[in-house]
């Protein structure tokens, strides 16, 4: 009968890859282990960690943007009069935030958030209303500046007619 015993406890015993388990042995898993929390909390600081500091400066990098297309619009338009010997112009509706510009493809409208006031050498400083600027076979007639900003932030990028240059300057820097 011992033969039977040990048999019968054999049965009973199975041999995995992971070592020997008992089959009355009945194991509770109804939650995670401190491997597992202390993993996942590792991965959701590191994905904090990369993803938060992006959004850090988003509306800085908004207002920067919206410079670069400002200036690159006056720049394409004024190389464009130039070039084809043609009268295009820009016009800023200050009130509406929008800038509208005729260049060789035809008439274009962009809105823009911060625009606060443009300044020409002819009319100062406009804070309100439209102002058109034609820009001529021979080039701008004058400086310009575009005034644009947030609360905290402000960008002047202006355009020096002599030279057809286009400056963009931080105004929070100096």
């Amino acid at each position: 009968m011992a033969l039977t015993e040990k048999k019968a406890e054999k049965a009973k015993t199975l041999i995995s890859r992971a070592g020997i388990s008992n089959k009355e042995m009945k194991v509770n898993r109804s939650g995670f282990t401190l491997l597992e929390l202390i993993v996942a909390l590792f991965l959701i600081s590191l994905i904090t960690a990369v993803v938060l500091p992006s959004f850090a400066g988003f509306g800085e990098r908004k207002l920067k943007s919206e410079a670069r297309e400002i200036a690159s619009i006056m720049r394409f338009v004024n190389d464009s009069a130039i070039s084809r010997k043609e009268i295009y112009w820009v016009k800023f509706d200050l009130d509406g935030n929008v800038v509208v510009w005729k260049g060789p493809e035809g008439e274009k409208t962009k809105k823009f958030d911060n625009l606060i006031s443009i300044t020409t050498q002819s009319t100062g400083t406009v804070p309100r209303g439209e102002v058109t600027i034609l820009i001529e076979p021979l080039g701008l007639r004058e400086n310009i500046s575009v005034h644009m900003g947030t609360g905290d932030e402000n960008m002047t990028i202006t355009f020096n007619h002599l030279g057809g240059k286009v400056k963009i300057k931080d105004e929070n820097k100096g």
